[in-house]
């Protein structure tokens, strides 16, 4: 296998005008790069196209042989930290950013930042400046280029909002609005909503129809939550007033994708993943529904989360090629291509600025939501979070909204076992 040496030097010229990957890049004989996806993009369509980009890219680049290899999320970041202790890690591969800092930790991402900095202004443009400030600790630092993204949508079954006598044609803009219509629903012997307390994400969707990215995530220089305990202590309230709305599933059981296409359960907090599968309950089996912004307390503030996909290409021998795939793939043609397929928000700004994309409804309100929301974990690259974290919140959430703290002491106690979990 031949060295490669001096591949990059020139990338810079090879992306100008869209043209990363062109003719021009150095050759490189039977090289095999592994690429690790999420288990959705190697399946249907997603795959094709995720082929398709494969087959433009070695086109490009003879020898060149890239093997795309579908893993859940936890098979990701469980076979990228085994990878980098044998020495065995995939040379381009996807994960969240909120795992960043532990495949920093360990050697699993390369510091991409000189590659990055090569590159013409006009592709670096092209990336959502929030995104791709996730994938830099430091100015120096770049440790992933973002990739998809997300920001936590309300889905509305309008078959069930109607059996409870709601006004469909126009949603919730505030808290209070929407908590009265959960009401309603419970009064018509149907579920209002998932119970957000089992899963971290669905907390923290919550904690944002009040807070903000001020008052939430990590302060690790001195290794403390940054939850505003006044703040915690309103939203504890939310899920005891919620308790007996709810349908006992969380937001990621297949149960609650039953129920709401059923027409048992009006809303479904959540990312644009499960689109697809109501799209398609839509025309199976008259599934009526849609998606708009989560309120929050105030007209104009919005809760849910955002977060971040991202690419990340691992030291080694084949960095650079590695890097240079990670560039085409991320480019806003490619992009666009692949936020047309999914109706996917993603975080090349310049693709989701293009017309065909921006004027797709999940998408123009996958970048409002994502605007407006609260990013789940940040910051991100910085240290990993210890697994403790995310049980203690959902705990005490749980806990609380069982009874067996008020809304003030669940927040009091919440914010002492977070510190203490980050202090260890």
């Amino acid at each position: 296998m031949r060295n490669l040496n001096k591949l990059r030097s020139g990338v810079a010229g090879l992306v100008a005008l869209g043209m990363i990957g062109s003719a021009g890049a150095a050759a490189a004989e039977d090289v095999t790069l592994q690429y690790w996806v999420y288990s959705d993009f190697a399946q249907g369509e997603a795959l094709a196209l995720q082929q398709e980009f494969i087959k433009e890219f070695s086109a490009k680049h003879p020898g060149v042989k890239i093997d795309i290899v579908g893993k859940g999320d936890d098979d990701l970041t469980a076979g990228q930290v085994a990878g980098a202790a044998s020495g065995q890690l995939p040379d381009v591969f996807m994960n969240a950013q909120s795992v960043g800092a532990q495949l920093v930790e360990v050697g699993a991402l390369d510091n991409l930042y000189s590659k990055w900095m090569a590159m013409p202004e006009e592709y670096r443009a092209q990336f959502d400046a929030e995104a791709l400030k996730g994938c830099m600790p430091k100015p120096d630092e770049l440790y992933c280029l973002p990739y998809t993204g997300f920001g936590s949508l309300l889905f509305r079954n309008l078959t069930v909002l109607e059996k409870a006598g709601i006004d469909t044609s126009k949603p919730p803009a505030t808290w209070a609005e929407w908590f009265d219509q959960m009401k309603k629903v419970k009064a018509a012997g149907l579920y209002a909503i998932p119970d957000d307390t089992l899963v971290f994400n669905s907390v923290a969707e919550i904690y944002a129809t009040s807070g903000g990215n001020d008052s939430w995530g990590f302060d690790w220089a001195n290794r403390k939550t940054r939850i505003d305990p006044a703040i915690m202590t309103t939203v504890l309230q939310k899920f005891v007033d919620m308790k007996d709305l709810n349908s006992s599933t969380s937001r990621n059981d297949q149960a609650t994708k039953d129920l709401f296409i059923s027409n048992q359960l009006a809303f479904h907090n959540i990312g644009p993943w499960v689109n697809p599968t109501y799209e398609e309950a839509a025309k199976t089996s008259g599934l009526k529904y849609d998606f708009v912004l989560i309120p929050g307390d105030t007209a104009g503030k919005t809760g849910g989360i955002r977060s971040y996909e991202m690419i990340g290409v691992a030291p080694g021998p084949h960095a650079d090629l590695a890097f240079e795939f990670a560039a085409f793939i991320t480019e806003k043609s490619q992009m666009a291509r692949w936020a047309k397929l999914l109706s996917r928000y993603n975080a090349n700004a310049a693709a989701m600025a293009e017309p065909d994309v921006s004027a797709l409804p999940l998408i123009k309100l996958s970048v409002d939501a994502a605007h407006g929301a609260m990013d789940v974990a940040a910051p991100y690259f910085v240290d990993s979070v210890p697994s403790c974290y995310n049980s203690t919140v959902t705990d005490i959430a749980a806990a609380t909204a069982d009874g067996e703290y008020t809304p003030e002491a669940g927040a009091k106690e919440m914010i002492s076992q977070l510190n203490a979990c980050l202090a260890q």
